[in-house]
């Protein structure tokens, strides 16, 4: 089992490379921070793979499969909200943006409406829900890290959002929350 996470966790972290491969060269972008977010989660999960389907009516398990539920349905949503507007723009040209993120206007339907990350916050979710695949202090430390670096990558976007989209961003953010409805 060992030799197969070693595996996984090598292709994995090849294929998160090549898509971060333009923001690692830029610390400020939010790219960059996205890298380590994902890193983080990658780590974590493979950390807990021999954990996913063991003992299913534990009380941590029934936390840590409700938590990846509502990582899904914000992933989805997320998605569908972004496919729905069919407002991107391919000559947008921030580095660390990939293609589904250049709109041109502001997006602010579906989930969009409560919460301004719904993709980093399904990441937020999954990493939490791994966590409780089987908690330890090695898993905390990493889900504890992947919560800093989504935290950053919000602020970052948040950053590089206000000034591409201006006042009508920072109107946007005094309505809605980063992560969670009505709390963060």
């Amino acid at each position: 089992m060992f030799q197969i996470k070693v595996i996984t966790f090598i292709i994995a972290t090849a294929g998160i490379f090549w898509v971060s491969r333009s923001s690692l060269r830029h610390f400020r972008s939010h790219g960059f921070y996205r890298f380590f977010a994902w890193e983080s989660i990658l780590t974590l999960i493979v950390l807990n793979l021999n954990y996913w389907i063991r003992d299913p009516f534990s009380i941590h398990q029934i936390i840590s499969w409700s938590l990846l539920l509502i990582s899904l349905f914000l992933v989805f949503q997320g998605f569908i909200s972004l496919k729905q507007a069919k407002k991107s723009n391919t000559e947008r040209s921030e580095i660390s943006l990939m293609t589904f993120e250049k709109t041109t206007e502001l997006l602010t339907t579906g989930v969009y409406r409560y919460i301004r990350h719904p993709l980093y916050s399904s990441l937020l979710f999954l990493a939490w829900g791994a966590l409780f695949k089987h908690i330890s202090w090695t898993g905390i430390v990493l889900a504890a890290l992947s919560t800093f670096f989504l935290c950053m990558t919000a602020r970052r976007e948040e950053a590089e959002n206000l000034r591409y989209f201006g006042k009508t961003y920072q109107i946007y953010m005094k309505k809605t929350r980063m992560f969670i409805p009505f709390l963060f």
